[in-house]
């Protein structure tokens, strides 16, 4: 059976013929697409920065020598893996050469099983720097509120479509959104992205704040107001002036503090704790909701005045276990993150972690996906967590989750190959006419994931 072949491909030094011949065939058996060469002269001008490939090479060689050439390509593309072959006398210097940034080192002669398997894990490390470094150009290459809010399903284009046309505009806006789902992200896309952005943003938790405390924390008061206030204090709403007061949580609001809310949002003014002297205010207000506020308004529980004086413009954030197709983007790019913060190496993400991720419901949202990733750079990712992550498929049939799950891959495969339908085909193991079928019954677009559509 002829074996998959493999995306990144071995250049491959050695002097003696034969060995540069047997070794070659060995690693074509297992998969490897080889350029053999006879000395690094010959090899040099076909090694690029970026190029996917792992370099294999001899250490005693005519003209320059394998340890010298590994410091040179280092200098040249520092991430990519060479492998050193070494005799006997020649270990200490492989082992230095390794000290120095080369991969690993094979003592000749070494069967052609060593050879493949050293070849197969360095190959796998390119693999994943590669991906990395090309999710980070699209990161890059993505405008501002495509690379904030990302994701490629329909739901997740929906809502920047709507951030966009809503943060031209002076409306105030209602976020809602289950915990977890980045309602407070949103919320500084609308800001960041407005005539107001060289203003304050000003976050105020409403159900964190203790109830004698919120209106003087949003409204502000006067020195001698109540006990214990000493001097006069600029309130949240005050302080937005010009920018952006975003009230998180606004249902837990109380009551009284809703109709200074209502009086603040209908006259643009306020008054601080302590006087009668209204003070002008020019903001935005963004509210971000966990429920449904006409329903809390119907119950009593949210004045409805208010809610129809916030009612102006509304943005509904999917929850994660409804656009599945982005969880892989999403936790590459956390892990990505997670990576830069501890200042630890990214680790792979393999297919069982994405099948364990594709499976969980996901009630904490993006927020727990974000702390899923931190522990799986951390290497915290053990079984126990492993089992309750898998814990709780959706509650759908088996064709819905199977369909779910060939979606993802599909959408995981034109992300990897930037929308390159070939190449996703390839990469899939399908034919590329099967992949257009799959495409146009899974509502999926290749333009939509190639750089900068």
């Amino acid at each position: 059976m002829t074996p998959e072949l493999h995306p990144i491909r071995v250049v491959f030094v050695e002097d003696d013929e034969d060995v540069r011949a047997g070794s070659a065939q060995a690693l074509e058996l297992a998969g490897f697409a080889v350029a053999p060469y006879e000395s690094v002269e010959a090899a040099r001008p076909h090694v690029t920065p970026g190029m996917p490939a792992v370099v294999v090479s001899d250490v005693r060689l005519p003209g320059t020598s394998g340890v010298a050439w590994q410091a040179e390509l280092r200098r040249l593309d520092a991430e990519l893996p060479v492998v050193l072959m070494t005799g006997h006398g020649d270990i200490a210097m492989a082992v230095q050469a390794m000290r120095e940034g080369a991969y690993d080192f094979l003592e000749k002669p070494c069967s052609s099983e060593q050879l493949a398997a050293v070849v197969r894990r360095a190959a796998d490390k390119r693999q994943l720097a590669l991906e990395v470094a090309s999710l980070k150009r699209q990161l890059e290459s993505w405008p501002g509120i495509q690379a904030t809010l990302l994701g490629r399903s329909a739901a997740m284009q929906r809502v920047r479509a709507l951030v966009r046309t809503l943060a031209a505009a002076p409306a105030d806006v209602v976020v809602y959104g289950e915990t977890g789902t980045g309602k407070d992200l949103v919320a500084r896309c609308l800001h960041e992205h407005s005539a107001r952005r060289q203003g304050h943003f000003v976050p105020v938790n409403c159900a964190g704040l203790p109830e004698s405390l919120v209106d003087s924390e949003i409204f502000g008061h006067e020195a001698g107001a109540f006990t214990g206030a000493t001097r006069r204090r600029i309130g949240k709403f005050e302080h937005a002036h010009g920018g952006t007061l975003f009230l998180d949580e606004i249902e837990g609001m109380p009551l009284p503090v809703q109709a200074k809310l209502l009086r603040a949002l209908q006259d643009r003014s306020i008054e601080r704790l302590g006087s009668n002297q209204p003070v002008a205010v020019d903001c935005r207000v963004i509210a971000a909701s966990k429920e449904d506020l006409r329903v809390a308004s119907e119950q009593g529980r949210f004045r409805s005045d208010l809610y129809y004086r916030l009612g102006v413009a509304f943005i509904a954030l999917p929850p994660l276990r409804e656009r599945r197709e982005d969880i892989p983007l999403l936790f590459e790019h956390f892990v990505l993150q997670a990576a830069r913060r501890y200042e630890m190496p990214a680790p792979l993400v393999t297919p069982e972690i994405l099948t364990l991720l594709m499976a969980h419901r996901w009630p904490g949202n993006v927020r727990e996906l974000r702390n899923v990733a931190d522990r799986y750079v951390l290497g915290l990712m053990d079984e126990e967590q492993a089992r309750l992550l898998g814990e709780g498929a959706p509650a759908s049939s088996l064709p819905e989750q199977l369909e779910q799950i060939e979606r993802v891959l599909v959408a995981e495969g034109l992300r990897r190959a930037q929308g390159d339908v070939g190449a996703t085909a390839s990469a899939l193991g399908i034919a590329k006419q099967t992949l257009y079928d799959k495409l146009k019954r899974l509502r999926l677009e290749a333009a939509t994931y190639r750089v900068g559509e």
